[in-house]
């Protein structure tokens, strides 16, 4: 048998770079104050530097605009960060300061605005206290304002209120930059979709006009063509090498036929270098296919190659659900991993909903090390080969999916609940016992009643709050399920 080399493994298996969140910046503060009070612009100016080093310390790229004293300064930093394109522009109020000053960065910019206000510590020393001092604490007091007119304006207003070495605050407001990481995944993404709708599934059909439109990024249209001709260039020694890492990744059933594996590890390379080829941030995909013919081969050899590739941070989501793959994306991007699912069945001896799919997995969620099943034939599907079978990591989980209105709008959908052990299907599919904490038919019912497709994405934490934010800064609606009261 082939061994597979360290730098083979950590190639294949690397996590993919993504584009560094760009965080547009820019303090202030009442430029009448300055002479004033001797010594309070460089104490602010201190405290902008440390919030800079925050931002630096999340990997943040960020495009300082500096600190400003009046509305001319503030038009000069909205050209500045309009120019700079970024993905959030943070407002830092050091203190009091007119909203004039803040207005034109949320008008100019173009851009998703957040307001802060921290103070240097979490109270005044009321008694060694003089106007100079307090004057660095009320970096709140404009914040109703600049509210009021953001409202009159018809820009979204966010905001995080706290202090310097708040952590409570800094969770806040990472949960903001994590939702601009979002967005500018979006963005910037290209989304590979491949073969064709799965006839009849009228609910995973997606407007590719609208991801563009809504989202930002590129749906790029291919066909399994593409995928043929990469598959036939992959030499031997290739395939043999990407065999040895499926028998380091996976835990190889009896069942898995050798000559599948060879197969299913020829796409997996040719997998590979068709998201090279075409830049692929994601990908979703399906072919029916007839009587064991080349296309057919390789829709039922992809289930490995994508498995590895959506553990690598490059989703794929199979019966051509662009949605999902989308959704799994966006998981990923936030740290949530992310693994293609739909309904399976129902629990109600232990109140749980047991949920997932044949076909990719996300690796790298797996409650132990996943199975590769050899399937001789594919449920729903044509073709047979090698599929894998695991079961998210017990805890905490989010289901998260992307409806889509009569309108055409998209919506994010989420419901968080907790991934429990107990009996799992054994057919080659990834399984997990989710309990939602009521009844698993209520669950099911209000679920459904939201409007999400019949696939999302399964991942790891209580994401909620990060997904709504996310859905805020890209302008669409979220929608989220906490109980039966639901329906």
């Amino acid at each position: 048998m082939t061994d597979v080399s360290p730098a083979v493994l950590d190639g294949v298996l690397a996590r993919t770079t993504r584009r560094r969140t760009r965080v547009g910046l820019v303090s202030g503060g009442l430029g009448a104050y300055w002479p004033q009070f001797p010594g309070l612009l460089d104490q602010l100016q201190e405290s902008a530097r440390f919030v800079t080093g925050r931002f630096e310390e999340m990997g943040c790229e960020v495009a300082d605009a500096g600190f400003i004293s009046d509305p001319q300064e503030a038009a000069k930093a909205a050209e500045q960060l309009r120019r700079a394109d970024c993905d959030i522009v943070v407002m830092f109020l050091t203190t009091y300061l007119t909203a004039s000053m803040v207005l034109p960065i949320a008008q100019r910019t173009h851009t998703p605005v957040l307001v802060i206000d921290l103070q240097p510590t979490e109270a005044m020393d009321h008694r060694n206290t003089d106007t100079g001092k307090w004057l660095a604490y009320c970096g709140q007091c404009p914040l109703p304002e600049v509210a009021n007119v953001f409202r009159r304006s018809g820009i979204p207003f966010r905001s995080v209120s706290g202090h310097l070495h708040d952590e409570n605050a800094w969770t806040r407001i990472r949960r903001w930059i994590s939702a601009a990481q979002v967005r500018g995944v979006m963005r910037h993404g290209r989304h590979g979709l491949m073969g064709h709708l799965y006839p009849g599934m009228l609910d995973v059909s997606t407007d590719m006009t609208l991801v563009s439109t809504q989202f930002g990024g590129h749906v790029e249209v291919l066909e399994f063509d593409d995928l043929r001709v990469r598959v036939a260039a992959v030499t031997d020694e290739e395939a043999a090498e990407r065999v040895a890492l499926a028998r380091t990744v996976f835990t190889l059933d009896g069942s898995v036929d050798e000559d599948d594996l060879a197969w299913a590890a020829r796409v997996s390379v040719g997998l590979d270098r068709l998201v090279e080829d075409f830049e692929l941030d994601s990908l979703a995909y399906y072919h029916r296919g007839l009587e064991g013919e080349i296309h057919e081969r390789l829709g039922a050899g992809m289930i490995l190659g994508a498995s590895l590739l959506t553990a690598r941070g490059i989703p794929m989501a199979g019966e051509y659900e662009l949605r999902a793959s989308l959704a799994m994306l966006i998981a990923d991007t936030i740290g949530a991993g992310g693994s293609f699912t739909e309904l399976q069945a129902l629990n109600f001896r232990d109140r749980v909903v047991e949920m997932g799919h044949d076909g990719p997995a996300h690796l790298a969620i797996s409650a132990k090390d996943p199975l590769l099943r050899g399937l001789g034939v594919y449920h729903g599907k044509r073709g047979w080969g090698v599929s894998v079978e695991f079961d998210v990591k017990h805890g905490p989980v989010t289901t998260f999916g992307i409806g889509q209105e009569a309108d055409g709008n998209f919506v994010f959908i989420a419901s968080e609940g907790e991934v429990l052990p107990g009996p799992l299907l054994e057919i080659g599919n990834t399984t997990s016992r989710v309990d939602f904490g009521f009844d698993p038919g209520e669950w099911t019912d209000a679920w459904s009643s939201t409007g999400i497709g019949h696939h999302w994405t399964l991942c790891t934490g209580h994401r909620a709050k990060e997904l709504k934010a996310a859905a805020d800064l890209l302008g669409i609606a979220f929608r989220t399920v906490t109980g039966p009261d639901e329906l």
